[in-house]
């Protein structure tokens, strides 16, 4: 007796499509915009996008989404600080 092939369901792919990147606009994308053309130090940028990640995708995020908004108030706050540094 042959035992039925049952079809699973494909795992949801978290490297390449994560339910949270459900936009017709791909957040690395926006991110890559909002940079260019712009005279910032790398680090500025670096923690501008990620304040910019963590704010775009929160509210897709329904388990931990309040975690992101924390994070990205780190960066933020961490972007605020290296600008005040400057001046």
């Amino acid at each position: 007796m042959s035992i039925p092939h049952v079809h699973k369901k494909p795992d949801t792919d978290m490297v390449n499509s994560p339910p949270h990147y459900d936009q017709s606009i791909e957040c690395i994308d926006a991110m890559k915009a909002m940079t260019e053309g712009k005279e910032l130090p790398p680090h500025q940028a670096y923690c501008w996008q990620n304040a910019f990640k963590y704010l775009w995708r929160w509210p897709r995020k329904k388990k931990v989404g309040l975690e992101d908004l924390k994070k990205c108030r780190w960066y933020l706050d961490r972007l605020i600080a290296e600008v005040e540094a400057e001046k």
